[in-house]
This record gives C-alpha cells, sequence and structure tokens, in this order.
C-alpha cells in the first residue's frame, strides 16, 4: 500500500482501487452468467447453501483483514442477489435457445 502525502494523493489511490473493484464485479457477473449454463433449474441458481458458504468465506477473511464482517457480508448479499437474477436470465435465455 502506498503512503500518501496529501489528501489527492489518498483520493486518486481510491479512485484506482474503485476502478478495480468495479472491474473485478464486472468479472465475476461474467463467471456467473456462464455458470448459468451449467446449471438445469432455477432452484439450483438460487443455491441456498452455496450462498451460504461465500458469505461465511468473506466474513472470515474480512475479519482475518480488519474489516467488518458485517460490511463485507452485506455487500456480498446485496451483490449475489443482482447476481442471481442475471443468472436466472441467462438461465431463461440459453433455454429458449
Amino acid at each position: 500500500m502506498r503512503k500518501c502525502n496529501t489528501l489527492d494523493e489518498a483520493r486518486e489511490e481510491i479512485d484506482k482501487l474503485d476502478t478495480e473493484i468495479v472491474a473485478l464485479i464486472a468479472k465475476r457477473n461474467e463467471y456467473i452468467k456462464q455458470i448459468a449454463h451449467f446449471k438445469n433449474t432455477i432452484d439450483e441458481i438460487k443455491e441456498q447453501d452455496r450462498i451460504d458458504t461465500v458469505i461465511s468465506k468473506v466474513r472470515e477473511q474480512a475479519i482475518s483483514l480488519g474489516l467488518s464482517p458485517n460490511l463485507i457480508a452485506n455487500l456480498y448479499i446485496r451483490m449475489i442477489d443482482a447476481m442471481v437474477e442475471s443468472e436466472v436470465s441467462e438461465f431463461k435465455n440459453a433455454k429458449n435457445l
């Protein structure tokens, strides 16, 4: 991590990270769309055990990095909810081909 000497430098670094975070989320979403093609039902897409496992993993990672596990879990829950919708759409489109 870079040591910043001014507010503007710190903000610039945050902006760079935000760009990377959004790119990683987009990449994650592309994998989610691929996964839709391997599933047979919408229930498989909404598999709560898998969602719980992902949330548990990111909570543990947050704790190990000194972050609020609740913050990270809440972010992931919102992201997963949106990506499940995306995956359902992809699944329906794939089945209509």
